[in-house]
């Protein structure tokens, strides 16, 4: 007997429509959170891999300089520190000279990752003013130069090796005697002559990557002995190959690289604009001084002075300046850039035989006679470090009007590898 069929009432049958429906919300949610999970996740995994990478961590003059340039010039920043350390342990164990200074002080530096970061951004910001000071006076560098100097990084001259530069010779320059004068303000030997050359930071700019073999370990750059095989276009295409494939590795394009290298030439040719009027000459003066603590002792020796005593006598006396007061606190012949600014700018200021009111500087109170002066030739070290420093104060002007924002969260974004660590691992 086949079964009765069963008749469900209107009320059963809602009510299987309203369990249907919640059933259905309670899917739709479902898939929705879950989606949102999803939606967050592949989003902030983006965010980190490519759109943080496209966010300037500084702006220099509405030019941005991307987190992700950035990243990859610190990741070769401490690939040269890294390679840096394993030579300074290189040559301490092979040639038993103690680097652990050296050693010590890269270590300290890779520990603290947001110092590379500052050096690096420092850097990229410079690097930024070359460029739009050289688009601003016209100075141009071709494709074809970048790749003659790209070259040249890598010791291929298909033109042949660059002709040595040849020695300068000395300077010949010697002190002036005593005059009358000077005689009667010190005994009449002269003081030895200081280094002429002016005090000055030459620009730091970055050399081309070292090698990072694949996998990110560093190595050390092995000293490339000389040899009689020719290095043919093929080896040069073929060791550029290998380099990039490690720069990659850091994030760093290509077209980056190259844009470093074309900066740097920029560089060259703006500071031989800059520094082109360079003096070859130097005003020095031979002074000495006496130094105490407070301004009340220096007023106490300047009357003194006033009333006729020694100078020297009483720089002996007074004077908590260890290395001058045997000598009557004297200071040798000095230019400009030795001293603190403010003792240099009263020294310079004074005649021969004058002595200064009281000077304060952040080694205490100063009491300043100048006993000679002269203007000195500069020899080719002295004369390019004084280039040096007028290009670097150049570069300094040029940041101080410049409109730079440095975005807060760069420090967040500083790479912290490869490290010490790595070379334990290997």
């Amino acid at each position: 007997m086949a079964p009765t069929p069963r008749i469900e009432s209107k009320k059963h049958i809602a009510r299987l429509e309203r369990e249907r429906r919640q059933t259905r919300t309670i899917q739709i949610v479902a898939i929705v959170v879950v989606s949102a999970v999803l939606l967050t996740l592949a989003y902030g995994y983006l965010d980190i891999k490519y759109l943080q990478k496209l966010q300037p961590v500084a702006e220099v003059n509405d030019e941005k300089i991307s987190t992700g340039l950035f990243q990859a010039r610190v990741t070769i920043q401490r690939n040269q520190l890294v390679n840096q350390y394993v030579q300074y342990a290189q040559f301490q164990q092979q040639l038993g000279i103690d680097f652990n200074n050296q050693l010590q002080q890269i270590q300290s530096t890779l520990d603290n990752p947001p110092v590379v970061g500052q050096q690096v951004l420092d850097a990229l910001i410079q690097e930024a003013l070359i460029r739009q000071e050289a688009e601003t006076r016209g100075i141009e560098v071709t494709d074809s130069e970048v790749e003659t100097f790209r070259q040249a990084q890598f010791g291929y001259f298909p033109n042949g090796t660059p002709s040595p530069t040849i020695t300068p010779t000395a300077v010949d320059f010697s002190y002036p005697t005593l005059t009358a004068k000077q005689l009667t303000l010190v005994s009449p030997t002269p003081p030895p002559p200081l280094v002429t050359t002016p005090t000055g930071t030459p620009t730091a700019t970055l050399a081309p990557p070292t090698p990072t073999p694949k996998g990110g370990t560093p190595v050390a750059t092995p000293t490339q002995l000389p040899t009689a095989t020719p290095y043919s276009l093929e080896a040069y295409q073929s060791d550029f190959a290998s380099v990039m494939e490690n720069i990659k590795e850091t994030g760093l394009t290509e077209e980056q690289y190259n844009e470093v290298l074309k900066t740097e030439l920029l560089r060259e040719r703006l500071f031989e604009i800059i520094t082109a009027d360079t003096p070859r000459e130097q005003e020095q003066i031979w002074a000495r001084h006496i130094l105490v603590e407070d301004e009340e002792t220096a007023k106490r020796v300047e009357e003194r002075l006033k009333t006729g005593e020694d100078f020297g006598k009483l720089a002996e006396l007074f004077s908590k300046d260890s290395g001058t007061r045997d000598s009557g606190g004297d200071l040798g012949w000095f230019g400009k850039g030795k001293m603190v600014p403010e003792f240099e700018t009263a020294a310079f200021d004074l005649e021969v035989g004058q002595i200064s009111d009281p000077v304060q500087s952040s080694f205490g109170w100063h009491i300043i006679q100048v006993l000679g002066r002269v203007t000195v030739p500069l020899d080719a070290s002295a004369y390019q470090a004084a280039r040096q420093e007028a290009f670097s104060t150049f570069l300094d002007g040029l940041r101080e009007n410049a409109q730079v924002k440095i975005y807060d969260y760069w420090t967040e974004r500083v790479p912290t590898t490869p490290g010490l660590e790595s070379l334990q691992q290997q």
